[in-house]
């Protein structure tokens, strides 16, 4: 083994050949050796650490494990494992490395160890105590530093070959004949820093791998599993549930005791059952170890299905927290997480585990001024380059034979799928050209050379409105990728064909994207085409082609504008965005020229003009002028994440993000056609306890002076018409007719939404087993000359059955000038 590593590193500098002869010391200076049951069956994840002390380590998945010792001597190694009996073992280690292989057997969880001096439960007893305890344990780890250590796993059983029409190849290379094995497999160790107060966290990853991958960067972050069950709601996949010890832990969980037994330390740990008292609830079910007397965490054995968290892709998701005791600073502190998950989807079967150790805390750091800022994760340089050897030195838990394999195949198979050969051969097979391709769309791509054609397809862009009639577009576009921070353009054509105006409109445009630091984006685009007079368009061309063929509704308007344009974005700093654009446009009124549709023959559409649907007077005359506008955007607050090609800003739910902007028209030749209009956006989200979450909008804007401008360049409310709600709910009105309260002077708007997630109508008897959430919401329009404009409404989202809940429906109410109106809307919120 030596002779084939000094091979491998002749190469090597100073530094890196006194490390190598260093190496066999450093490799065995570890006792080792393998946990099994009494029916010797390997048990992963075995809590391994010194007495007296947070040095440890964990068993693998074949119950392996090493753990790292300084010198020779006497130590006692305990055995920590949920429901088995910890076990102690006194060594003297005269030479290394030293084997020791141990059986642990399951625990006997007595009652009887439990002193019951009430009537009340006693397992309510306790948990009132921990509650009561949570600030004084929490600031006993007011602030640390630890060594993190992460590995992610991933495997498939009997993978599809293809999923919706589409090859999905062999998944990296790690499929066995029955298309079954490691999917993902990666590594991370980092350096961590926390502070309680003010609320402070930093992690600084100095070693990142993934099998199979160059760039190593994996996604493994100590704040992505950082499931604190002192907080009163612990964050899984995108849901808060509630702890089964937060302030209001009784109002979701019912508690039983199940008996005690004492730890290596002689402590009594009481073991709980955590029964919801809802099975739609955001809560854990399983057990709870707490320390009598200390009143904290011993353990944690926590599941939660797919269904509590609204995630249909995930069937169980198992959580296990071992927690050791620190004598020297008399804290209980977690040294183990595993997150064990089960997903079911499209065909997929995928069985994975997230584990995570923490080691070498240090209770008493100095922390400075500058310990803590902005950035909350980082790389240290070469992190992501580490090689094996580096990686023998600093795993903390042994690799199982199975990952060793997949990181020896896959690192093997990288350099020849990095080949020009190779992947001009995928590129072959991928780039054939099929018989429906003109109507389905096509793609040819170069991946050597990072640049890809693609052509979309007739089907995917055919759409009927009453300007232009049935109506499809050609699109066609070309990227090209420079490297892997971000730095690429493309370039694209649309050329829009109507066949009852039969007219030609083209199109192209260009954009470049710099890197993906600051993010700097130049597009420029122009062309000839039609445009609704809200171009954020205010109903979607699918929607209003459905109910213009099956209604006979024309809800979308149009103009017709040749148009040259520029726009510039970029990130000024952390949290904050510039945005800024130009337009030339002359601009064209355009006319129905088409009554078809599907049903209703005989009816008549409206008229394209928007202000009077029943006048066919064009709504302005035809002009050309310039549009110039610049924005910011600022969310207060903001912290961000670096990896080694790529920064992604955190916002802060504790403040609004807000955007401030000025528009300008001119260089029409006619100044009763020019504008000024001051703008400002202000929303934020945010979780109000247990009683669900919260989310407001507030925008307003001031035209500088009321002239007859053209109508496209009024303000105009988002509003809708249809039955179909929209996607962005908290931007737009549920019942508002369009374009009946656009405006040249002053506005302002509110959107507002509580969805109670559950807190009312989970307390229901049999409504409780539905799991529907209660809605609620408010929205108002304010502009000059008119008397306000509002909505009401209440619904219900999360209807569906089992995990596959996206549907909703929402009540709403609408008062103008005296007159109601009464509407039911339907939404689809997968689309949101």
């Amino acid at each position: 083994m030596f002779v084939e590593l000094i091979k491998h590193y002749a190469p090597m500098n100073k530094l890196s050949t006194f490390l190598f002869l260093l190496l066999p010391v450093v490799l065995f200076a570890q006792i080792k050796g393998k946990v099994t049951n009494k029916k010797n069956e390997a048990l992963p994840f075995v809590n391994i650490f010194l007495e007296q002390s947070l040095t440890g380590t964990t068993t693998n998945d074949n119950g392996f494990y090493e753990l790292d010792i300084k010198k020779l001597g006497d130590y006692t190694i305990v055995f920590q494992f949920l429901g088995y009996k910890t076990l102690k073992r006194k060594l003297a280690v005269q030479s290394l490395p030293f084997e020791l292989n141990v059986t642990l057997t399951e625990e006997e969880v007595v009652l009887d160890e439990v002193t019951i001096s009430s009537e009340e439960n006693p397992a309510n007893i306790i948990i009132r105590n921990v509650i009561a305890n949570k600030d004084k344990n929490t600031d006993k780890l007011g602030k640390y530093t630890a060594d993190f250590y992460s590995r992610g796993l991933f495997k498939i059983k009997d993978a599809p070959k293809k999923i919706l029409g589409q090859e999905i190849g062999d998944l990296g290379g790690g499929l066995d004949s029955t298309r079954s094995g490691i999917i993902y497999l990666s590594e991370t160790v980092s350096k961590i820093k926390y502070q309680k107060e003010p609320a402070n966290f930093k992690e600084i990853i100095v070693a990142s791998k993934v099998s199979g991958k160059d760039n190593g960067i994996s996604f493994n972050r100590a704040a992505d599993v950082n499931f604190d069950l002192y907080k009163n709601s612990v964050p899984i996949a995108d849901a808060q549930l509630f702890s089964p010890i937060s302030d209001y832990a009784f109002g979701y969980y019912k508690f039983k005791l199940e008996g005690g037994f004492y730890s290596n330390s002689g402590k009594l740990i009481n073991k709980i059952k955590l029964i919801p008292k809802r099975e739609n609830d955001r809560v854990f079910g399983g057990y709870l170890y707490i320390v009598e007397d200390d009143w904290a965490v011993y353990g944690a054995d926590l599941t939660v299905t797919g269904e509590q968290i609204n995630n249909p892709a995930i069937d169980i998701l198992h959580i296990k927290q071992n927690y050791n005791f620190d004598g020297s600073s008399q804290i209980w502190a977690l040294t183990l997480q595993t997150i064990d998950f089960k997903v079911g989807l499209f065909g997929f079967n995928v069985n994975g585990r997230f584990s995570a150790s923490y080691a070498n805390y240090n209770f008493k750091p100095e922390f400075s001024s500058t310990t803590f800022g902005k950035e909350i994760l980082s790389f240290k340089e070469e992190a992501t380059k580490k090689d094996s050897t580096y990686w023998k030195l600093i795993r903390s838990v042994p690799l199982t034979t199975e990952e060793q394999k997949d990181y020896v195949v896959k690192d093997s198979i990288k350099v020849l799928r990095k080949s020009k050969k190779y992947l001009d051969s995928i590129d072959t097979k991928n780039n054939k050209f099929g018989l429906i391709a003109p109507i389905l769309g096509y793609s040819y791509e170069n991946t050597y050379q990072k640049w890809r054609f693609n052509y979309d397809g007739l089907l995917q862009n055919i759409g009927f409105n009453t300007v232009q009639g049935f109506n499809t577009s050609l699109k066609f576009s070309f990227s090209k990728r420079i490297n892997d921070k971000g730095n690429r353009w493309n370039v694209g054509t649309n050329l829009n064909y109507g066949f009852s105006d039969k007219k030609l409109r083209p199109s192209v445009y260009f954009n470049k994207r710099w890197n993906n630091f600051d993010k700097p984006l130049l597009s420029i685009s122009g062309g000839n085409n039609i445009s609704q007079f809200d171009e954020r368009n205010q109903i979607s061309p699918l929607y209003n082609s459905i109910y213009s063929l099956f209604a006979k509704e024309n809800y979308a308007k149009f103009f017709q504008k040749t148009f040259a344009k520029i726009s510039f974005s970029k990130d000024l700093g952390i949290g904050v965005r510039l945005f800024s654009n130009l337009e030339y446009a002359n601009r064209k009124p355009l006319s129905n020229t088409t009554d078809y549709s599907f049903f209703n023959r005989n009816g008549t559409y409206q008229t394209n003009n928007p202000i009077n649907t029943f006048s066919t007077s064009p709504v302005f005359n035809k002009h050309s002028i310039f549009k110039a506008s610049v924005a910011t955007r600022i969310n207060f607050g903001s912290k961000y994440v670096s990896y080694p090609n790529s920064r992604f800003t955190v916002t802060n739910r504790k403040f609004p993000t807000i955007t401030v902007g000025y528009q300008k028209t001119f260089g029409s030749g006619n100044n009763t056609l020019h504008s000024d209009l001051l703008f400002s956006k202000m929303q934020q989200n945010f979780i109000i306890s247990n009683l669900g979450s919260f989310a407001y909008n507030v925008r307003g804007g001031l035209f500088l002076d009321q002239k007859a401008i053209p109508f496209m360049d009024f303000y105009h409310p988002l509003a809708n018409q249809i039955d179909l709600g929209s996607s962005d709910r908290l931007n737009s009105f549920a019942i508002m007719p369009y374009y009946q309260f656009s405006t040249n002077d002053r506005y302002a708007e509110l959107h507002t939404q509580h969805n109670f997630e559950g807190f009312l109508l989970n307390k229901i008897p049999l409504l409780n087993k539905l799991n529907f959430h209660t809605v609620i919401g408010a929205k108002g329009y304010f502009s000059g000359g008119r008397k306000p404009y509002s909505e009401y409404s209440i619904g219900l989202d999360n209807i569906g059955w089992g995990k596959w809940r996206f549907l909703r429906v929402d009540y709403v109410q609408s008062r103008f000038n005296g007159i109601k109106e009464d509407r039911f809307i339907f939404g689809i919120t997968l689309l949101d």
